[in-house]
């Protein structure tokens, strides 16, 4: 008696009319919900990005880890500072040296991955309602730390040569007569985290030229940079324009993902509000795992090893493209010169987020791309990870792919004959990769 009916909602959640507004736009991302599937032996994963471990020196780094904790377990078991070992910093200013930043250890904050970088930055820059530009399509975790902090992601069209620069003036244009304000371009110039595409070099410039005249801050995540296939490294964004440039770094591409150890490189005022919130949001990341990589890097051979990460992940690149071929010469999809990832655009009529649990049940899982736009648009696009199977299982995955694109019904009026379409996304419209 005296208590209101509950609504089934209700129940399942007693907490719905406690959380905060911002927590309407935290969503599970189509990735997340992929894992405890694609994690099944018998499942052919082309889904996830997960590095290639089996290349480490792992019982170097199994006895450097026991003589850390031994010699100097009191520091590594320890609290430290939120800015990060010194050493490290010091260390991670000669990695970003190989594509052209000159940072000082002094600007670096050490995170729990790029990850919390990504999402202290948009802590400190996005009030709801503010306008995040990114590539369309993106990199699901930061469309995830966009929506947390209420602020609208509006998608730049991609070509083969990377973000469209007159793409990216029209959208800034269309903000600014909608009286929209646009806080930050967030963008992976190389081997791009869904797409594979790396920005031109020529185009560089130009894109931080126009970040400038609008007043946007220009948020550069660089996990893949130095994974490229040919030993090529470009020029980081931050590079051209550090006062105008935040960039993000990881050790999980290169190193151990697990250890959850990436970087902040950001302008003297940026990076004391980063420490300040780093503070609040883990007090400081973990010492024992700084140490660990600190020491890998100042005992190993870890330009050699990310060599050895190039050309392991080449051939298996190599192996995609090739299945990619055979099986599946009525799609289109991207050339990767390096990172982990290409970009499939499937026939007409085909929704790869509809097919995806026919594609699991046939034992291979693909990442569908409407997980990396927020306007609705993918629909004909999957995202196909090469880092992680050997050749075989690739091949083997895309043949069971295959059969599963048979199977849909818009392929009744794909032409049987038709060629390999390795080229055929570079003559597309730029919003079609």
């Amino acid at each position: 008696m005296g208590h209101c009916q509950q609504s089934g909602r209700d129940i399942l959640d007693p907490h719905l009319g406690r959380y905060a507004a911002r927590t309407a736009g935290m969503t599970a991302s189509e990735i997340r919900a992929l894992f405890a599937v694609a994690s099944r032996p018998e499942v052919v994963s082309l889904a996830g990005g997960m590095p290639h471990l089996a290349a480490l020196p792992l019982e170097a780094l199994a006895a450097q880890a026991a003589q850390l904790i031994a010699e100097d377990g009191l520091t590594a078991l320890q609290y430290a500072s939120a800015h990060g070992l010194p050493q490290l910093r010091e260390q991670i200013c000669e990695v970003m040296a190989l594509e052209g930043v000159t940072g000082h250890p002094d600007e670096v904050v050490v995170t729990v991955g790029s990850q919390m970088g990504l999402d202290l930055v948009a802590r400190l820059f996005c009030d709801p309602g503010d306008v995040v530009l990114a590539e369309g399509p993106s990199y699901v975790g930061a469309l995830g730390s966009f929506a947390a902090y209420q602020a609208e992601v509006v998608h730049v069209p991609v070509d083969d040569r990377g973000l469209v620069p007159e793409g990216l003036r029209a959208a800034l244009r269309q903000a600014r007569n909608a009286g929209r304000r646009v806080k930050l371009l967030y963008t992976i110039p190389n081997f791009h985290n869904p797409s594979g595409v790396t920005l031109a070099v020529e185009r560089r410039a130009e894109v931080l030229e126009i970040c400038r005249a609008y007043g946007v801050l220009v948020l550069e995540d660089n996990p893949y940079g130095l994974l490229g296939f040919d030993g090529r490294t470009y020029p980081a964004l931050h590079s051209l324009d550090p006062e105008n440039v935040v960039y993000l770094g990881s050790f999980s591409k290169t190193f151990a993902a697990g250890l959850r150890v990436g970087w902040v490189l950001a302008p003297h005022a940026v990076r004391e509000k980063l420490v300040l919130a780093a503070e609040s949001a883990t007090l400081c990341p973990p010492t024992l795992n700084q140490m660990i990589v600190s020491r890998y890097l100042a005992t190993q051979d870890w330009r050699g090893q990310i060599t050895t990460l190039r050309e392991v992940y080449r051939e298996r690149r190599d192996a995609m493209l090739d299945a990619l071929e055979e099986y599946l010469p009525g799609c289109g999809w991207t050339e990767p010169a390096g990172g982990f990832y290409v970009w499939v655009k499937v026939p007409e009529g085909v929704d790869t987020r509809a097919m995806l649990p026919r594609a699991v049940a046939a034992r291979v899982a693909y990442a569908s791309g409407t997980g990396f736009y927020t306007n609705g648009l993918g629909s004909r696009r999957m995202r196909l990870s090469y880092c992680y199977p050997t050749p075989e299982r690739i091949r083997e995955g895309v043949r069971r792919l295959a059969s599963v694109l048979d199977s849909e019904p818009a392929l009744a009026h794909a032409s049987a004959g038709a060629g390999p379409q390795r080229a055929a996304l570079r003559t597309l419209a730029p919003e079609a990769v």
